[in-house]
């Protein structure tokens, strides 16, 4: 992702921007979100592309967390979440747009792929 930003050593509260670092500081259960670009738009099954602005019903979507308050307990930097777009504010850092959201408006953190729970051996 260009112009993304990354987490920058072992504090979650600072983010490095394609220029050099931009220190961010959450409050409480705050996290800072880059939507997924396939959050923005889709297209219908007849091939009709529809903007992420156009109302249909109470569609949730996916962004991964690149920063997060240091009251958010159950989600963590890196992870992709599904949230409902009109419970949120929009942010420009560094020319790049990110979601704010409460951590209480998360609805579900994506599994990885391969859960980590079998390391695959028989014993």
């Amino acid at each position: 992702m260009e112009g993304a930003a990354a987490p920058l050593g072992d504090s979650p509260e600072e983010l490095r921007l394609p220029d050099g670092p931009l220190p961010v500081r959450l409050l409480a259960d705050r996290l800072l979100v880059l939507l997924d670009a396939e959050s923005a738009e889709r297209r219908s099954a007849g091939g009709i592309l529809i903007p992420a602005t156009a109302a249909v019903g109470k569609r949730l979507a996916w962004a991964h967390v690149v920063a997060a308050g240091e009251s958010v307990r159950q989600v963590a930097l890196g992870e992709r979440v599904l949230f409902d777009p009109e419970d949120r504010a929009e942010v420009e850092i560094g020319g790049q747009t990110y979601l704010l959201l409460r951590e209480r408006n998360v609805h579900g953190v994506a599994e990885t792929p391969g859960g980590g729970e079998s390391t695959g051996m028989y014993l």
